[in-house]
């Protein structure tokens, strides 16, 4: 499971000379699937070489753009170690992948920009949410989707309390060594019916603290709900400790540490389902009361210039489907054309990440579901 955040998402807007690549499949988590999962990269591979040699490029250049993706090949432990989607973005400069739980369908895109529109739902507020499984001895974040789940890894983040707070028995042992001492007595504090003393409590805080303030780094977008896991005395403390605005008051009770993460998924979607669905047809809502005021549109252009300046509050946009164009901010104009031509952009997707970047909502949604059926709907602050 890869990390990709909101300041991540910005380096794909950056635009050079020469073509870009844009590569999504879906893959699978175990099973025979997973020994085809290599087979599909490689075919999809040879239809980028194609693709590029079409457009002109000499064969050593294309070979050599295609390096980096060709070493995942040679990469066992790569696929056995695999989401439900890999997205995988080239250029002859730069090369980035990402494995995340969405299943993606296979696409192809070759442009002079990086095709970001099916990582939308990794930064839309609708389906996406986290999951903090907390123990003293060990923390686990769970990223999720209505239908799927996957582990982050923490990386540089302590993994237990023990180990996030050695540091303090080692200043112990000084002040011990020289005969001093913080005269700090151990009190018993109640907590859910738990007792634990003022010392215990004061060092889970500062594990908590130092959690809190690492998750930033962690949590993409900062929009989604994150749902606590653990022992229910924990749940207070966490809250005491944590800054994150979107935290479920309800959490999953009980030893996370005996739990698989579908366990945890299980679990944790009732509790952000209605969080979703609330702010879902709420927002819906909102579209509707403010139709005829000035402050809607379902016109393309027109969102992708308020998305462009910040003016998009919420948006509405359908998935699967492309409106191709140009947009020039150096004058506010935007072209539409039926099929894309060199430079063009999926306006679509060019419209909710500004408005996501900008600081919108924004709702990925089944073209059906979109306020007047159109390809986008959008609500202006103004």
């Amino acid at each position: 499971m890869d990390i990709i955040t909101v300041e991540g998402l910005k380096t794909f807007l950056t635009r050079y000379p020469g073509w870009y690549v844009s590569l999504f499949m879906p893959t699978h988590r175990r099973g025979r699937e997973t020994e085809q999962d290599p087979i599909r990269f490689r075919n999809l591979l040879r239809e980028v070489e194609g693709r590029l040699l079409d457009k002109g490029l000499r064969s050593p250049d294309v070979r050599e753009m295609l390096k980096p993706a060709q070493r995942l090949l040679q990469q066992p432990g790569f696929w056995r170690n695999q989401s439900d989607g890999l997205a995988v973005f080239f250029t002859p400069e730069e090369f980035h992948y990402y494995r995340l739980p969405l299943p993606f369908e296979e696409l192809v895109v070759i442009s002079d920009r990086f095709h970001r529109k099916p990582l939308l739902p990794f930064f839309a507020s609708d389906g996406h949410f986290y999951i903090l499984a907390l123990s003293q001895n060990q923390v686990r974040l769970l990223e999720g989707t209505r239908y799927t789940v996957d582990e982050i890894d923490l990386e540089s983040m302590p993994k237990s309390m023990a180990e996030a707070l050695q540091y303090e028995r080692f200043e112990k042992q000084l002040q011990s060594r020289s005969g001093t001492s913080s005269g700090t007595g151990s009190r018993t504090a109640m907590f859910h019916g738990h007792d634990i003393g003022d010392e215990a409590k004061d060092r889970i805080l500062r594990w908590f603290h130092i959690i809190n303030d690492q998750l930033p780094n962690l949590l993409t977008g900062g929009q989604s709900p994150l749902v606590l896991a653990g022992v229910e005395y924990l749940f207070p403390l966490y809250k005491e400790a944590s800054s994150y605005p979107h935290l479920l008051e309800e959490g999953i009770p009980g030893n996370p540490e005996e739990l698989k993460p579908e366990e945890l998924h299980a679990q944790a979607w009732p509790l952000v389902q209605p969080t979703f669905m609330k702010a879902r047809e709420k927002a819906a809502a909102q579209y509707s009361q403010l139709v005829g005021t000035g402050q809607t549109t379902a016109d393309v252009k027109e969102a992708v210039l308020a998305a462009h300046h910040g003016r998009v509050d919420i948006l509405f946009v359908a998935v699967g489907i492309q409106v191709w164009g140009d947009f020039d901010p150096s004058t506010d104009t935007v072209h539409m054309h039926q099929d894309p031509e060199p430079g063009d952009d999926d306006l679509l997707d060019l419209a909710a990440i500004q408005s996501i970047l900008n600081g919108g909502t924004v709702y990925a949604v089944e073209p059906e579901e979109v306020p007047e059926h159109a390809p986008l709907a959008a609500v202006l602050r103004y």
